[in-house]
């Protein structure tokens, strides 16, 4: 990584504060709470060292993984930050039950667990259960983000001091939603670059503060808010997470510069906007941005004309350490629809021969190349030998790049839909269901069917107090579609089952509503 002000190539997550505050920020906000308390960058550097040398008295130093179990906020913030510094962390989502602990803290092979002081829930009992050892958060109350570990020590071997570039920051499991999920390492360099690739992208400066509503288990929140923030030297406000009924309480309070969110929560916000006016015209975001699952065109325009910025649509997914495309900044072009020109790896398209199809030469799978990118599963030779392709990591999503560089994503590649032999990507019926006045939310999805072996279904919401009939749809989508690509099955619901992140899931659906052939 870059970091722009030192001038001096940076490859270790606290070598970033520590040029920082080298540069004259020691007094400068880093880690903000709910409640507008600070934590600097020299108070968070000097954690930082205390933590790391606590960790090593404990017994646990370079190449040992950390589970750690925290609720969002700045505690979770600074953990990340501070763990990761001189260990593996390896975040966990605290909602996750007995079996799923269990399941994940053997898969990483764990060798002590964080969780709050007091907490005394299924991850406890889990890794009480495996015997693996406990350290216990105690937040120091003067300042968000300051905590002290507690714990017994835990023998062996420690490798003691800061990590190196090349050592493994961060390890989390892909969403395994087709098969076992896979352990992502990602190293230090990994975690600078791609936050620095942010961080340019977003035109981050010292004086910018990102509000984060995304969970601090999940890539997303974790590089694109925190790390790319503190990258640029800029200040991250750390929420308990995403709630539509106080978000814009934290606008006025906080005052964000901007924020970053999953579509679904970009549209509950609007769903809020109306009543909170006042806020809305007070405030000092400059920009709102958009990643981790598909962004209606009709959801960015409405955002824009709420808040009356631009909004800017990412992509990224675990295995880049985040972001690998991006929509710029104005002046430069935003093509609704489309995820942007690459903002870090490179990005290529490659086609079923195996050669790489370049921009305006058709649609293909997406692959990526740089020094964001995982090097490889963690234990998962035949993994890799999937994901790897003459050098490039396959994303395993569909898509074309225009004659101007931009990359729009047709589909997963396990999610399109074979109905009878003819492709139908479910993000292009997704963009149609959208137009209609009556449709808030949409999401296509395979259903099983005896002879075809997939038919085409949509699980939709409709906006409060609208009505639409299901032929009155279908006929709307049949005026635009090809009529093999018109929904078969609608669901009216009112709400779509999300994931743990809030991104809504098309895999396995039609088996969570009750749809059989």
């Amino acid at each position: 990584m870059r970091l722009r002000r030192a001038g001096k190539a940076v490859g270790r997550v606290h070598d970033t504060i520590i040029k920082l505050v080298a540069s004259g920020q020691e007094t400068s906000p880093a880690i903000i709470s709910a409640e507008d308390k600070v934590l600097t960058y020299g108070s968070l550097l000097r954690h930082i060292e205390s933590c790391i040398t606590r960790l090593n008295e404990l017994g646990l130093g370079r190449h040992d993984r950390v589970a750690v179990v925290l609720p969002n906020g700045p505690v979770m913030a600074s953990a990340f930050v501070t763990i990761a510094s001189g260990a593996t962390i390896a975040p966990l989502n605290p909602a996750y039950r007995y079996d799923e602990f269990e399941f994940y803290l053997k898969d990483l092979g764990a060798r002590a667990v964080v969780l709050m002081q007091g907490e005394d829930g299924e991850a406890r009992r889990a890794a009480q259960d495996l015997s693996i050892p406990i350290l216990e958060v105690c937040p120091v109350s003067h300042s968000p983000g300051l905590f002290q570990l507690d714990g017994e020590g835990i023998s062996g071997d420690v490798t003691e001091g800061f990590s190196e570039a090349d050592d493994v920051a961060l390890i989390l499991h892909t969403s395994g939603t087709t098969s076992r999920p896979k352990i992502v390492p990602l190293t230090q360099a990994n975690l600078c670059v791609s936050a620095e690739n942010i961080a340019a992208t977003l035109q981050l400066k010292n004086d910018d503060l990102c509000l984060n509503v995304m969970p601090l288990f999940h890539i997303h929140g974790l590089i694109a808010a925190v790390l790319s923030s503190l990258a640029a030297g800029g200040s991250v406000a750390c929420t308990s997470g995403f709630n539509a009924l106080n978000f814009f309480s934290l606008v006025s309070t906080l005052k964000p510069s901007w924020y970053t969110a999953v579509p679904t929560m970009h549209q509950a916000v609007l769903g809020r906007a109306p009543r909170n006016k006042q806020i809305i015209e007070d405030s000092r975001l400059r920009f709102i941005r958009s990643s981790s699952s598909s962004l209606p065109p009709q959801v960015m325009h409405e955002l824009e004309e709420t808040f009356g910025v631009p909004v800017i649509e990412s992509y990224g997914m675990t295995e880049a350490a985040h972001q690998m495309a991006s929509n710029p900044l104005p002046p430069a072009q935003r093509k609704p629809g489309s995820v942007g020109l690459a903002a870090g790896p490179e990005v290529e398209i490659i086609g079923e021969s195996g050669d790489l199809l370049g921009p305006d030469g058709g649609i293909g799978e997406i692959v990526i190349k740089g020094a964001n990118v995982t090097k490889g599963y963690d234990s998962n030779p035949q993994a890799n030998s999937d994901a790897f392709k003459k050098g490039w990591f396959r994303t395993g999503d569909q898509g074309f790049l225009d004659e101007d560089g931009y990359l729009t994503i047709t589909g997963r590649l396990k999610e399109i839909i074979n109905r009878g032999g003819e492709k139908i990507s479910p993000r292009e019926v997704d963009d149609v269901m959208m137009d209609h006045p009556a449709v808030s939310q949409v999401v296509t999805f395979a259903c099983p069917h005896e002879k075809l072996g997939e038919e085409v279904a949509a699980a939709v919401v409709l906006k409060e107090g609208a009505e639409v009939t299901e032929r009155e749809l279908r006929t709307f989508v049949g005026e635009r579609l090809a009529s093999f690509k018109v929904p078969s099955k609608l669901v009216f619901l009112e709400e779509i089952p999300k994931g743990q992140t809030g991104k809504l899931q098309r895999i396995g659906l039609a088996e969570k509503l009750g749809i059989s052939p």
